[in-house]
């Protein structure tokens, strides 16, 4: 399964408690543990555990069923985003969430290029239909 972006955000607030323990950087600049508290890690990797659930049922799975499940995950960011201040997820999150729905996709054998061809969307409008983040 394709790396989820919770895992490089818990990496960045390791690197940066090594580096202000190594006094490496200045402590005005550490911002990784307050931009991705754990509440909000937690809970988007439960969104995320359920998306990959889902993940499983999609094989051969029609275009409605396919774009039923992306709309369950992206509604469910939304709700993470509105429980956490609204504007969580910023333009590199958005980017790496987004990515990593369409890589989830693809490694379950979905032609997200294709599909989103057939409904007149770009491949990288998969989500905007639903997302408020």
């Amino acid at each position: 399964m394709t790396d989820r972006p919770t895992t490089s955000w818990r990496e960045g607030i390791e690197e940066e408690r090594r580096d202000l323990a190594a006094g490496t950087l200045d402590p005005e600049c550490a911002c990784m543990a307050a931009l991705f508290p754990e509440t909000l890690l937690g809970a988007t990797d439960r969104v995320l555990d359920a998306f990959e659930g889902d993940l499983h049922t999609i094989q051969g799975a029609s275009d409605e069923r396919i774009f039923a499940v992306v709309e369950r995950v992206v509604l469910a960011l939304n709700t993470v985003n509105k429980e956490h201040g609204g504007s969580v997820y910023e333009t590199d999150e958005r980017e790496q969430l987004c990515d990593y729905i369409d890589r989830a996709l693809t490694e379950q054998g979905v032609d997200v290029v294709a599909l989103t061809a057939r409904h007149g969307l770009g491949r990288y409008q998969l989500t905007d239909k639903w997302r408020d983040w």
